[in-house]
């Protein structure tokens, strides 16, 4: 097993890693969309989708895996409206190989953040 640690100030608060590679999987903790430059959120959902992709897309990597090896994802929106803001977005990440989904309405951590994602992956 290995674990794959990420920039987000809430791993070592809360006591997670960013993925954990193991048994042929990648598991992605649920990843948010802060901006990568200051650290807080955007007010567009479509933004925070887009740089919490990114930080996924990171983790993928590093495990040598990548979006087209999704099995599964869980969205986790606070409003269930913002999410049709996504689809663009998401349909142009999965493309050809679009994973298992399933879209929560729950609130997140903070206030300012409007999306989450979390995913598995074959490794």
């Amino acid at each position: 097993m290995r674990r794959i640690s990420g920039t987000s100030p809430y791993e070592a608060r809360i006591g997670y890693c960013r993925a954990v590679v193991g048994g042929g999987l990648v598991h992605v903790s649920g990843t948010t969309g802060p901006d990568p430059e200051t650290g807080t959120f955007p007010d567009d959902v479509a933004e925070q989708c887009r740089n919490a992709l990114a930080i996924v897309a990171r983790a993928l990597e590093e495990a040598g895996s990548g979006f087209d090896k999704a099995l599964r994802v869980t969205y986790i929106l606070p409003d269930r409206r913002d999410f049709e803001a996504c689809w663009p977005i998401l349909a142009e990440t999965f493309g050809a190989n679009p994973p298992a989904a399933t879209m929560i309405e729950a609130g997140l951590l903070s206030p300012g953040m409007k999306f989450e994602i979390e995913l598995t992956a074959l490794a």
